[in-house]
């Protein structure tokens, strides 16, 4: 009966579905979230995903604050973002409703947990009457389920208590999205029966709630539909699924394999950092080593020694953290060592919304040292350039003779998309000599004549005896200097390091018309939003295009041919205009910012309409 009852059910064909999962913090949306990643990745679509949780390690169960969610975009063709908006809402009890029904457009479908809806969780939730009775979601297509009353009646049987029944329950809304969007269990069974090999009980637990979950579609006769989102028209290649920080990870290893050398990190846990270290603590076999240092200086000094030792030294935080790590920046621009800084930024200033988004520590790391002390930024802006970047700041850092700032932040860090794995033959060396014992005496301070990097001089080598800390360097040969002029062309010099990398980067690039009326720049993770608005003003005609910025310091050298080839620069930030200000500053070109610091990214349809503004005022 079931064959026969999924045989006559119509299949909408769909371009692309938005799914936004939300529940109480402890009701394992993060997991289920994931999971329906995994299982779209494995299927073929392109996707893009977006987990918000909240800063509470265990807020209050059921209340507003508590509230997690995870909003994942599956697509039959490319993708930049995970949707402005969901077509399907699961939300699992009041407070999760009331957090994210806002977002919902009329029309959308909207799955509830209706056993969740107590009055007590009426009451945490601050509804004055319970919404699925009084008429205020009548603007949605709404499908109320028991979903904690079903979950539990399949697990009948199992010695679980009552609790531990009800934490399987986030699989039975997976099971029945499975079953809606014709996506196979399998790879998620194999993985509850890996994750829980020591826990049989937990295991059938799982597997019966997801398996639930996806008869109770095949056999209710709420749902009419069948929807299809056919695999995305991929290049060809090997992918998997990656965060951010997971591709950062990756990069860095890879790093150390192209350079030759180990690779050291240091760092204090912070969020959304902190699972570089996680990550980076697995691969012991590949040489990396780890260390959890007692504080963010502790951290960054561990990591100075491990370059000055001759590896390769590496430290992460987000902006409170790189505040703490600055006066060890500034020695590392005087001696010159090479020193990768990650910066994954959040919501500021001080604590601000740990596990919120935004992008504003540009400035910090750019001029958030004392002194003139410039060194390098790159900026990835898709989960799977954290990889690319990552190498490309210890290319620099390593040919340079520098330390290296490495910008991400939290949407980066903690969404994935589909990551085609590179061919190990397609990464080339980045590796750079130690220095050895010429004829005469050695300079330590010597440069390159192309690159202006100082010799780096792995301690214990003979003959290359010479002095390090943060007192000025006299030029040539390293000694403590307090000479005015050695100064100003110490100074100069290491400010002309820095400057002449703008030759040795890829030219910034457009995706549109060379010349028109609008350019829409940007850089970081505004990458997609712009790049989707970009597209659909395109396909209405206009004359936009879109240039993203990789390095930030120092820009592309075409970065002012670019930018003065349309009639207005547009600049949207997840801050208050600081890239707007370097580029206003730099080249006095009469940018216009757009801004919003709300701790989310970008809408596509706030970029169209303000590009639309815009380019009404040119007519």
């Amino acid at each position: 009966m079931t064959t026969t009852k999924e045989q006559e059910l119509p299949v909408q064909e769909l371009e692309r579905v938005t799914i936004r999962f939300a529940g109480d913090s402890g009701d394992g949306m993060q997991l289920t979230g994931t999971q329906f990643t995994r299982t779209a990745a494995v299927f073929g679509n392109d996707i893009s995903t977006l987990p918000d949780f909240p800063a509470e390690i265990r807020a209050p169960a059921g209340s507003l604050p508590g509230v997690s969610g995870f909003q994942i975009s599956f697509s039959s063709t490319d993708i930049h973002t995970p949707g402005d908006e969901p077509d399907v809402l699961v939300a699992m009890n009041p407070a999760a409703l009331k957090t994210n029904v806002g977002d919902l457009p009329a029309g959308g479908a909207l799955i509830v947990n209706s056993d969740a809806f107590t009055q007590a969780n009426l009451n945490k939730a601050a509804y004055a009457s319970n919404p699925l009775t009084d008429g205020s979601l009548k603007a949605y297509t709404v499908f109320e389920i028991p979903i904690s009353s079903l979950n539990e009646r399949s697990l009948d049987g199992l010695e679980m208590t009552t609790k531990q029944k009800d934490l399987t329950k986030n699989f039975f809304a997976l099971g029945l999205m499975f079953w809606l969007y014709e996506r196979s269990m399998e790879p998620t069974l194999h993985w509850i029966d890996s994750k829980f090999s020591a826990r049989p009980v937990i295991a059938d637990a799982n597997k019966r709630a997801l398996k639930a979950g996806y008869a109770y579609g095949e056999t209710t006769e709420m749902f009419h539909t069948h929807f299809r989102v056919r695999p995305a028209h991929l290049p060809p290649g090997t992918y998997r699924n990656i965060t951010g920080n997971e591709a950062t990870a990756l990069g860095f290893l890879a790093a150390s394999k192209l350079a030759g050398r180990p690779l050291f990190y240091g760092s204090y846990p912070i969020t959304p950092a902190s699972d570089i270290l996680h990550q980076l603590s697995g691969y012991k076999t590949f040489g990396v080593k780890t260390f959890q240092a007692e504080d963010e200086i502790a951290a960054i000094g561990a990591a100075i020694g491990a370059s000055y030792g001759g590896a390769l030294g590496l430290t992460a935080s987000s902006g409170p953290g790189i505040a703490l790590k600055s006066e060890a920046m500034g020695l590392a621009v005087m001696v010159e060592l090479p020193l990768v800084v990650i910066d994954v930024q959040r919501a500021g200033p001080s604590t601000g919304m740990p596990t919120k988004n935004e992008q504003a520590d540009l400035l910090q790391v750019m001029f958030g040292r004392n002194s003139d002390s410039p060194l390098p930024i790159v900026a990835p802006a898709t989960p799977g350039e954290c990889f690319d970047y990552a190498i490309e700041a210890w290319r620099l850092a390593l040919k340079y003779m520098t330390p290296v700032v490495y910008l991400s932040d939290a949407f980066l860090a903690t969404g994935s998309e589909p990551w085609r794995i590179p061919s190990t033959a397609d990464l080339p060396s980045i590796g750079v000599p130690n220095a050895t014992k010429g004829d005469g005496p050695f300079y330590p301070y010597l440069r390159d004549p192309e690159t202006l990097a100082r010799p780096w001089a792995v301690p214990g080598t003979a003959g290359l005896e010479h002095r390090i800390g943060g007192l000025e360097k006299a030029d040539v040969t390293g000694n403590v200097s307090y000479d005015p002029e050695n100064h100003h062309r110490m100074q100069t010099l290491r400010a002309a390091k820095v400057a002449g990398i703008a030759n040795d980067i890829a030219p910034l690039e457009v995706y549109g018309p060379t010349t028109g009326d609008l350019l829409i720049l940007g850089w970081g993770s505004t990458y997609g939003a712009i790049r989707s608005a970009v597209e659909r003003l395109q396909a209405e005609g206009h004359s936009v295009a879109h240039a993203h910025l990789r390095h930030l310091n120092p820009f592309p050298a075409n970065t002012e041919e670019v930018i003065r080839s349309y009639r207005k620069v547009l600049i949207p930030e997840v801050n208050l205009g600081q890239l707007l200000m370097l580029i206003r500053a730099r080249y006095l070109v009469d940018a216009v910012g757009y801004d919003r610091v709300r701790g989310k990214p970008f809408r596509i349809v706030e970029i169209v309409n303000e590009a639309v503004q815009i380019l009404k005022g040119l007519e």
